[in-house]
């Protein structure tokens, strides 16, 4: 038998809630993540607050020519503006059906087959949706490998040609100068920047022998990320296996694949309920014959920043049309 867990019966929306097996899910779920971790709670909204939440943010000033001020002359004013931009909540859970509500519940524990099942789904999904903010077209800025050095940017969010080869090293370092000299784009700590890439363009950078050993440059008292397999130039990789978040066969000849590298601040979260479990006594109605658990959740994910500007941009998308 596995452990037993207390399920609490919630009047309003007529089922029973573990939040107790709901945390040891959710302990385990995390352990899968690999686009969640890098996106930020937006601790302002929460119930009660609609189903959408605005976020502004002050656009960077432009640089004058010369902020010297001769003796007579007055200070310059340079106008603040604003941008905003807006996440909407959205729903999500799936479903396990029983036919014997003791003896199956008792099933769902982290260590046996359905709780597994729950786990894995719930993980999968939750990344999906997380990487298909840093993924959208709200990420505005592009790179396209087109030859073993160099490719094509975008800057529309729409990837305008073709990749013609795998990345290389050149290709990282001349996304991360970018990055640091032409976009201003915060670190997201400690000087790195952080590169979420699919097993073949971490194929392209092993077969260059370039990534140096996380153990060679993490100090005392810094954690590895899950799925962290060392750094190139700078930028933190972390394999990414699930082709639903990430591809591994875009371009000429399904040449590439696709990652995203980014710094602070990239992509939002907001949330209502993280996915918990919910069991429902009667399903369907059959007299209690038949019941079900599920895993349910309102959770959204959007990018902070929606703009290629220099000092506002923090994500470079690496894809082919």
């Amino acid at each position: 038998m596995g452990q037993t867990y207390t399920w609490q019966f919630d009047a309003p929306s007529g089922v029973y809630k573990s939040h107790a097996l709901s945390n040891d899910l959710m302990d385990i779920a995390a352990l899968e993540f690999k686009f969640v971790p890098f996106t930020k709670k937006i601790k302002t909204y929460g119930k009660r607050m609609g189903d959408t939440v605005t976020l502004p943010y002050y656009k960077a000033l432009d640089r004058p020519t010369s902020a010297q001020l001769e003796e007579e002359t007055r200070i310059p004013i340079d106008q603040l503006s604003m941008g905003t931009q807006s996440i909407t909540i959205k729903e999500w859970g799936r479903g396990v059906e029983y036919t014997s509500f003791a003896e199956d519940l008792s099933v769902l524990s982290p260590n046996e087959g359905a709780q597994k099942r729950l786990k894995d789904q719930m993980a999968e999904t939750m990344d999906n949706a997380a990487a298909a903010a840093f993924t959208g077209t709200d990420a505005k800025v592009i790179f396209i490998p087109t030859s073993l050095t160099g490719g094509t940017w975008d800057t529309d969010g729409t990837p305008s040609t073709s990749a013609l080869v795998n990345v290389t090293k050149h290709h990282v370092s001349t996304i991360r100068d970018y990055m640091v000299k032409d976009l201003h784009t915060p670190f997201y700590k400690g000087g790195h920047y952080i590169g979420l890439a699919s097993t073949k363009f971490l194929r392209g950078l092993r077969d260059d022998k370039v990534i140096e050993a996380w153990n060679l440059y993490l100090r005392k008292g810094e954690h590895i990320y899950n799925g962290e397999i060392g750094q190139v130039e700078g930028v933190r990789f972390v394999e990414v296996a699930l082709e639903s978040s990430l591809s591994n066969s875009v371009g000429t000849g399904s040449v590439l694949g696709e990652a995203v590298i980014f710094g602070e601040d990239a992509v939002g979260r907001i949330e209502i309920d993280f996915p918990h479990l919910r069991a429902d006594p009667n399903y369907q109605g059959d007299f209690g014959r038949r019941r079900a658990v599920v895993w349910y959740g309102t959770v959204a994910f959007g990018v902070k920043y929606p703009t290629a500007t220099d000092r506002e941009c923090r994500i470079v998308r690496v894809t082919s049309a």
